[in-house]
């Protein structure tokens, strides 16, 4: 017969697949839009303390000028900048900027969204895009923006090459285009040859981890929206600001852990445990 503790670490590994499987959906949802940037999906109701940092990236924005928004993983970049975007409907967004062909994929289906002309003359239907080569998917992008009056966003940067930075040039002079990006640090190792289109201080904006008070507030908001108990629920929300440094990312990540079988004992959350995995599963913590 199985031990008897083999159900419950199925169903921990089966609750923590999934939510690893929902985070990675999410952040893989490269939704360029159409011009209410599905106001519906980020809004305002999910932003805590940032009414600010939501202020400012809407000024940032509006500057139609190339920018650099950085910030450790999980401080909230991308839900602010999302968040925003429903007042820019001619920024187009490219939530995974992982290579230029993606970027490019990701601009012809927001131009096509936006029911531009010219992609609405080079694709029948979205799953046309994909059918493209990259250098004719270049051309009619390349044309659209020099076309029209747009700025474009590039999310999750990290480093990009020679021929992405080139490109992004490209669309700069060329296109006429101004092109901002969102990485985890203004330094090489993230922004790679981008770095120099950035150099400005003006054209730097900074997403920091809360502060520690604010950071409390949020751990124990996410602690009763999770309806997270046990008699050392205090103790955790200790160690949990402690561990994430205030990044908000990791305190959701650790309270969402802290809900599975896998930590738990009785009444009690295993926080040593819970941390040593959160680490191992690449936490946020600074």
């Amino acid at each position: 017969m199985p031990p008897a503790n083999v159900p419950a670490k199925t169903e921990a590994a089966s609750r923590l697949g999934a939510f690893v499987h929902e985070k990675s959906r999410l952040r893989q949802e490269a939704r360029p839009v159409r011009s209410s940037h599905r106001e519906g999906d980020m809004t305002s109701d999910f932003i805590f303390g940032r009414q600010e940092e939501r202020q400012r990236m809407k000024q940032f924005l509006a500057k139609r000028r190339p920018s650099l928004i950085f910030g450790p993983s999980g401080v909230g970049k991308t839900l602010l900048l999302r968040s925003a975007l429903g007042e820019f409907p001619a920024i187009l967004y490219c939530e995974n900027s992982a290579t230029i062909h993606l970027v490019f994929r990701s601009l012809a289906l927001a131009l096509f969204r936006l029911e531009h002309p010219r992609a609405r003359k080079a694709f029948r239907n979205e799953n046309a895009i994909a059918e493209k080569s990259a250098v004719a998917l270049r051309g009619i992008v390349m044309d659209a923006v020099r076309q029209g009056d747009y700025a474009i966003v590039l999310d999750h940067v990290k480093r990009p090459s020679h021929s992405f930075a080139a490109s992004v040039r490209e669309i700069m002079a060329w296109g006429s285009t101004p092109v901002s990006a969102v990485a985890r640090s203004r330094h090489m190792e993230d922004t790679g040859l981008l770095q120099p289109l950035y150099e400005d201080r003006s054209q730097k904006y900074e997403i920091r981890s809360f502060d520690d008070a604010t950071a409390e507030q949020f751990a124990w908001e996410m602690i009763r929206r999770r309806r997270l108990s046990g008699a050392n629920v205090t103790e955790f929300l200790n160690k949990v600001l402690e561990f994430s440094g205030g990044n908000p990312g990791a305190i959701i990540t650790m309270v969402d852990m802290a809900r599975c079988p896998k930590y738990r004992s009785e009444e009690r959350i295993k926080i040593s445990p819970l941390y040593i995995d959160f680490r191992m599963q690449g936490g946020m913590a600074r």
